[in-house]
């Protein structure tokens, strides 16, 4: 038996008739999929869709955190976030990695996206095959669908005012980043 989608009715994924075989050279069908799922109906805020089943995703981030400490052998840890379009995490410490570089999961409220990064966020990390085999299969097996960051990182230009909450110039004088589809389905808001 399958879990229940963390939204009733979504079009994607293993919950939807439209299910998503997504292979390495299929960008438009992800590009597609954060179109529709940016136009899904919820609440006056952005962090989650209508429907959003909070309890499911700490389970299913549960069920992930488990599996992948026992594949990398090394206890891996937890993340929760508040005000964010992407709840739950797991981070993959360093030591557990053949680059000894950490690695951050980050799992979105909609539509059971995944997105992989090096922990500081900042690139997405080369993995060696193995690890990308154990990670892809781990969140495959849950029925995540894993977003390459270089697609997220393209400007906002969905359906939500998103890019009008954030001004160009933060309080503290400071330029603020672009906003993109990744702080639209993986960030603070």
């Amino acid at each position: 038996m399958r879990p229940r989608p963390l939204a009733p009715g979504l079009p994607l994924t293993r919950f939807g008739a439209l299910r998503y075989d997504l292979g390495v050279d299929d960008d438009q069908r992800i590009l597609d999929l954060l179109d529709a799922l940016d136009r899904l109906p919820g609440p006056e805020h952005l962090e989650f869709p209508e429907g959003y089943d909070h309890e499911r995703a700490e389970f299913m981030r549960s069920v992930l955190l488990e599996r992948l400490s026992r594949e990398f052998g090394q206890p891996c840890s937890g993340v929760s976030r508040q005000d964010a379009s992407a709840y739950f995490g797991v981070h993959i410490p360093a030591a557990a990695t053949e680059a000894g570089v950490a690695l951050s999961i980050d799992l979105s409220n909609f539509g059971d996206l995944a997105l992989v990064t090096a922990a500081d966020g900042t690139t997405e990390c080369a993995l060696t095959e193995a690890e990308r085999r154990i990670i892809e299969s781990a969140l495959s097996d849950l029925g995540y669908v894993r977003v390459p960051q270089r697609l997220l990182l393209r400007p906002y230009d969905g359906v939500s005012d998103l890019a009008g909450w954030y001004p160009e110039v933060d309080w503290d004088g400071s330029p603020n980043d672009p906003v993109t589809w990744e702080t639209r389905f993986f960030s603070y808001l």
